[in-house]
């Protein structure tokens, strides 16, 4: 089977994907944006990545400047035969749109792949231009019953919607079972943590993460809740609200490769992300797979598909500090070791493999419709 994905950039987890992927299938891969242009990122989250099972492109010959460009090298690719062909998303939106109309012109079928969706209040206009490029699909995939919820408000066709479990985690990822308490007792004295209970949360200090609201909530917590946050050095507004509040039970830890991230992950009792918006957010996938229950806000994707409110964890109304804090009082006051348990049993299927099987599975019903 010969697939092709246009994408946007070669993020780490793509790129263990399309691995996995490429083992089963002849795969091509069409990269729009280069990596060393991604500036919201830390460079070493790209170090190391091998492209060993697909044919990796990365395009070059454009027209437009700065961000406003279209990759026309494109239509080389699109020209050839192919049993699928995936158009993720619209984060590139020019080159996304030059290739969708160029596809629908050619009435060639193809997908439309997202990795979540959350519903805006759109003007006019981007609601038409979003809902002509997204119904003008053949076939859509998304990552859940959300990512569903957003194709259908954009155009798309209820038979031709398929689900995929959305992650970053390989099987080796996933724990069998949650840390011992006398494991973590060893990890907390490496890492330096002294608290007795252990809340982490891993992102950028960037507004959409709404590490602003959790100093806030950290404000009516309890001492012995030692507060890590993870994954980029602060800027003043938070060493700021940190002093405000006399927080020092609240710390701030830098970026942390991937194997440093699961001790930290070990170590913790608890996870957070008070997200003001994740169309997805990986970081949930990940602290299940280490055995956390996970406390996040209506507007993170993840969450939605993932937590079941009082099982494995809380969701909460975005920017709702008073809920926040609530939710993480109620849930160091119960059983969190039983609740990261079910974490661990609702994470299983979303694997890398489970994800790759998934995909050749909905192309291969697909082709003998085209």
């Amino acid at each position: 089977m010969k697939i092709l994905f246009l994408t946007n950039y070669a993020s780490p987890y793509r790129i263990d994907f399309f691995n996995e992927l490429g083992k089963s299938c002849e795969l091509t891969v069409l990269f729009v944006d280069k990596v060393k242009d991604q500036q919201h990122r830390s460079q070493k989250w790209f170090q190391q990545q091998k492209y060993s099972h697909f044919t990796y492109v990365q395009l070059e010959k454009k027209f437009g400047f700065g961000s406003r460009r279209v990759y026309w090298d494109v239509l080389k690719y699109l020209n050839k035969n192919y049993d699928a062909i995936v158009v993720c998303g619209y984060s590139s939106p020019l080159t996304m749109g030059f290739a969708v109309e160029y596809l629908k012109l050619r009435n060639i079928p193809f997908y439309i792949e997202i990795d979540g969706g959350l519903i805006r209040h759109d003007s006019w206009l981007k609601y038409h231009l979003k809902r002509h490029l997204i119904s003008t699909a053949t076939y859509w995939l998304g990552s859940g019953k959300q990512a569903s919820k957003y194709l259908l408000h954009y155009g798309a066709k209820q038979p031709h919607i398929y689900e995929y479990p959305f992650t970053s985690l390989s099987e080796a990822d996933v724990l069998k079972q949650p840390v011992s308490q006398e494991q973590k007792q060893v990890l907390r004295r490496q890492l330096g943590i002294t608290e007795p209970k252990v809340l982490i949360s891993i992102g950028q200090f960037i507004p959409r993460k709404g590490y602003d609201l959790l100093l806030k909530a950290a404000a009516n917590l309890s001492k012995d809740i030692g507060i890590y946050i993870i994954g980029s050095n602060p800027t003043p507004e938070y060493l700021d609200l940190q002093k405000q509040f006399g927080l020092t039970q609240v710390h701030f830890v830098g970026f942390q490769p991937k194997e440093a991230l699961k001790q930290w992950y070990q170590a913790a009792d608890v996870f957070v992300l008070p997200t003001r918006e994740d169309i997805w957010g990986l970081v949930i996938n990940e602290a299940m797979a280490q055995g956390l229950p996970v406390i996040t806000t209506d507007r993170c994707v993840a969450g939605l598909e993932l937590v079941k409110e009082g099982e494995n964890g809380y969701i909460v109304p975005v920017e709702n500090v008073p809920a926040l804090t609530q939710a993480i009082t109620r849930l160091f006051a119960q059983d969190y070791r039983a609740m990261g348990q079910k974490s661990l049993e609702l994470i299983k299927p979303y694997t890398i493999e489970n994800m790759a099987k998934r995909h050749l599975q909905i192309f291969s019903r697909s082709k003998g419709r085209r």
